[in-house]
């Protein structure tokens, strides 16, 4: 059995529900054990634990939540010596385009290392339903690509 580590922050609500939705996605696939953490519960032995990443942020100030970026920073020298070497994907809720949080994290996911796997998800404006639908999309094929062992 694979494990999918699913970390996220929301001050709103809308990167919450993204979250749950990517949850419930990767939890259709029966093989692969997904935990579902908020940024300022996630430490190195979380990081350990998972055999993929999905990270959840607003776009805040055009870059990512100051939480996913303190998760970052509470295990990035941390992890060093394990060299992760993990796949991940990134899903953003964003009134802007979303494009520098994307960056951000994936300037610091490169250090890691981790890789990304997948189109970043970006969901522009007030949640709606096709937010949802796609991010459980998102979550059912990152847990299924490593349930096949594509990534």
């Amino acid at each position: 059995m694979k494990n999918l580590l699913i970390i996220y922050h929301s001050q709103s609500g809308n990167t919450e529900q993204l979250a749950r939705e990517v949850l419930a996605g990767c939890r259709q696939e029966a093989d692969i054990q997904s935990r579902l953490l908020g940024a300022f519960d996630a430490d190195l032995d979380d990081l350990r634990w998972a055999d993929g990443l999905l990270f959840g942020t607003p776009e805040n100030f055009g870059t990512m939540s100051g939480a996913l970026k303190d998760f970052f920073d509470r295990t990035y020298y941390p992890a060093e010596p394990y060299k992760l070497n993990l796949p991940y994907g990134i899903f953003i809720s964003a009134d802007n385009d979303g494009s520098g949080a994307v960056r951000d994290i994936q300037r610091i996911a490169k250090g890691y290392p981790l890789r990304l796997v997948s189109e970043p998800l970006i969901a522009n404006g007030e949640i709606n339903a096709d937010h949802l639908r796609c991010a459980r999309e998102f979550g059912l094929a990152m847990a299924a690509g490593l349930d096949l062992g594509i990534f």
